[in-house]
């Protein structure tokens, strides 16, 4: 029992970790029914950014939780900067082309985010500080859920918490809805739509980067490459959960880890991938709007 509740706690990790970049996939495609493929990067130049403010800060004399804290704030000021030039450059040109034409665009920033990184650092992992101090509370269960998994987690749950109120009660939200449900109306009703998709990039960009900052220092290394593994799991949770949705992309990026963690813990970590992917598969079969999502009329 000790052992499934380990693999449990294990998974539950996973898939706050991949929920905090889902969000960001969920949340675009949710407004402009675009398959962000360059998120990933941007969860990786948060990390990178991270990790090059905290080596400056480290030089300083700075230590803890004040090195883990700048960090964050200059690594997700940076991201979602690069989000929102990211959507101006790479995707607002194309916003009344085909949907295959944004996507293509998607898929080549990606690559050029990626080879851009790779060229200005290395193509060698780097060893990431441990910026998430180890908590006294925390040391009897360290050998089963350490103090970063504890934060990885809790973050997770406020920033859910946090962007579903933003949704259902700010106004800003609310313009967000309108813009996802109908775009042509909502410029009717005089919703700027163009401040609502950029801030939609943002938000996500920066969720991506708290995202980056956390796993990198919770895993204890990064490279260029991180961005593309970690995104494509978190699309698959998203997928999973029912793209456009919240509380699916969590649900699903739940279901996610929880399944990777089980298989490797019990069958073999060799298999982890294959059952993941078994398991989106399945419930795309049976259910294709994903487990939390909604289906929609085509419009003819």
């Amino acid at each position: 029992m000790d052992y499934f509740f380990e693999l449990f706690l294990g998974g539950l990790t996973r898939g706050s970790i991949y929920a905090l970049i889902a969000l960001g996939y969920t949340m675009v495609y949710g407004i402009i029914e675009l398959i962000n493929f360059a998120h990933g990067e941007i969860y990786m130049i948060g990390a990178f950014t991270a990790l090059i403010v905290a080596s400056l800060l480290t030089m300083a004399g700075f230590k803890g939780l004040a090195v883990l804290a700048l960090s964050m704030v200059v690594a997700v000021i940076y991201a979602g900067a690069y989000g929102f030039t990211v959507e101006k450059i790479a995707y607002k040109p194309l916003r009344q082309a085909s949907r295959l034409s944004p996507l293509i665009s998607a898929i080549g920033m990606s690559i050029f985010l990626q080879n851009y990184v790779l060229l200005a650092q290395t193509s060698d992992f780097l060893p990431f500080p441990s910026l998430i101090p180890k908590f006294g509370f925390m040391a009897p269960y360290e050998p089963i859920f350490s103090s970063s998994e504890l934060v990885i987690v809790s973050v997770t749950a406020t920033v859910m918490v946090l962007l579903t109120c933003l949704i259902k009660f700010t106004r800003m939200g609310k313009a967000m809805r309108a813009t996802a449900q109908d775009r042509k109306m909502a410029m009717l009703a005089g919703i700027n739509i163009n401040r609502v998709i950029s801030t939609t990039f943002v938000i996500g960009s920066c969720l991506a980067a708290v995202g980056g900052v956390l796993i990198a220092s919770h895993i204890g290394q990064i490279n260029f490459y991180i961005g593309f593994i970690a995104g494509i799991k978190a699309f698959t949770a998203a997928v999973l959960g029912g793209i456009g949705s919240v509380p699916g992309a969590v649900l699903g990026s739940l279901v996610l880890g929880w399944t990777e963690s089980f298989v490797t813990g019990y069958i073999s970590s060799d298999y982890e991938d294959v059952f993941a992917f078994l398991l989106l598969v399945l419930i795309l079969i049976f259910r294709p709007e994903g487990i939390l999502g909604k289906s929609r009329a085509q419009k003819v």
